[in-house]
Formats: structure tokens, sequence, C-alpha cells
């Protein structure tokens, strides 16, 4: 989550590849997508968690049809930077995911992602139903756009496209 790991993640992912960002949810997963320079995060879907086998094919199965070269991937620390069961379960959701999908992963912090995301559905008057239909994708949005904006900076030539 340091500028040293994003540099090392962006070295390992494929030139012309999207990034895909989650938000691991015990009921859901957020999903969103990068453009291919790596500038812009889109919310794309959420996918109702199943299991994990059918969850992790279904991953795969986005992370091909988008094009994916490295997952972004929320890890839940707790307000003092230390990991829970939370985090420890986003964790061993990555080591069980890599046979399937074999991509770059960059753990993320996420704190107060929700929170920011729901306060902005809130200021927009969204009601409670469409803000539980929202929260999860553009929650990994706002994950994925933090990291985007670090690779950015990481970039020297980034300021002049």
């Amino acid at each position: 989550m340091n500028r040293e790991a994003a540099a090392a993640f962006a070295e390992r992912v494929p030139g012309g590849a999207r990034l895909l960002g989650l938000d691991l949810g015990t009921k859901t997963i957020g999903l969103a997508l990068s453009d291919v320079g790596w500038r812009i995060a889109s919310p794309l879907e959420t996918i109702r968690r199943v299991k994990f086998t059918p969850d992790a094919q279904a991953l795969a199965a986005i992370a091909g049809r988008h094009g994916v070269g490295g997952l972004v991937i929320g890890l839940p620390l707790n307000m003092d930077g230390s990991e829970g069961p939370r985090a420890q379960s986003t964790r061993a959701f990555v080591r069980n995911l890599s046979p399937i999908l074999p991509l770059p992963v960059l753990l993320w912090d996420e704190r107060l992602s929700t929170a920011a995301v729901t306060r902005t559905l809130l200021d927009a008057d969204a009601s409670r139903a469409r803000r539980g239909e929202l929260v999860d994708k553009l929650a990994a949005a706002y994950i994925l756009q933090g990291c985007l904006d670090v690779l950015a900076n990481l970039d020297p030539d980034a300021s002049e496209a």
C-alpha cells in the first residue's frame, strides 16, 4: 500500500491492460474497472457472493472479458492501521484466488471508502434501496481510483498526457 509496493505492482502488470478494483464484502464483491491508461476508475458491477469457487470463476471471467492485467483489492484495516479478522479473510481470499486468477495483486487500504461513498450517496439524496445497489461497486471505484492516483504520481510522464 506504499509507493514502493505500488511501483512493483505496476511493473508486473502488462502494458495496455486494465486494472480491476475489488471491494470484498461478506455478501457481495463490488467491482470497478480502470481505463487502459490507468487514469479513471469506473464502477463496473456488484456480484453476489455464493461460495469461493464460483466467486473466483466469476472474477476470472470478468477479468478475461475486460482485458484485466492486475487486481487492486481493498484491505479492510482497523482505524489504527492494524489488521483484524476481515483483513486476514481478505488475505486468505487473495491466496486462494491466485491459482484460479494468476494476476498481480495489490492490496490497498480501504479505510473509510464505504463511508465516503455512502456520504456522497446521501448527499445526492439516493434512496436506501439505491444506495444498497450502488455502494459496493462505488466503493471499489473509490479504492481503485486511490491506487490510480498514486500510480500516476509515480510516472513522471503522466502529467504530460
